[in-house]
């Protein structure tokens, strides 16, 4: 439930950056990458009722889904195991969601190129035994990246 909040922070870029159709220029992409910071912000706002254990995995997918394994992601250039479990399985499900599913700047990738990126990020991009889970599964993720296309 809480990986539905992982990009809560889109809400405060500037549309013409969130849905320009082609590639953000340098800057642009650093008012993009703010979306996890302000993301975390929001997420502290949360009302008091809710868990406190889920409120904090939130803010964790939120602000940590875009960090790399070997420390070239953002918002903190964390490596490894520095970077939250839950957001370690996020960084792989928001990469393969954002290039098998079509966007206003690109159509959707065939699924085994969409299979390939997560692979060939195993260990840099991604946690390497998270991608190995993740590829065990490949007929289920499949399944349901079809069901979703024919939505």
């Amino acid at each position: 439930h809480a990986s539905a909040l992982h990009d809560i922070g889109k809400i405060s870029i500037p549309d013409e950056i969130l849905l320009k159709p082609a590639r953000l220029t340098p800057e642009e992409f650093e008012i993009m990458k703010t979306h996890t910071t302000k993301g975390c912000e929001l997420l502290k706002k949360a009302p008091k009722d809710w868990s406190s254990s889920y409120l904090q995995t939130s803010m964790d997918i939120c602000l940590y889904h875009h960090e790399k394994y070997n420390g070239r992601g953002y918002p903190d250039g964390l490596t490894g195991e520095q970077i939250p479990l839950h957001a370690r399985v996020m960084a792989i499900a928001d990469v393969f969601d954002a290039v098998s599913q079509k966007r206003c700047y690109r159509d959707a990738m065939p699924l085994d190129q969409c299979f390939e990126i997560i692979e060939k990020g195993a260990g840099t991009d991604f946690d390497p035994y998270l991608v190995q889970l993740f590829l065990e599964e490949r007929e289920i993720v499949s399944e349901m990246c079809i069901i979703n296309r024919e939505l």
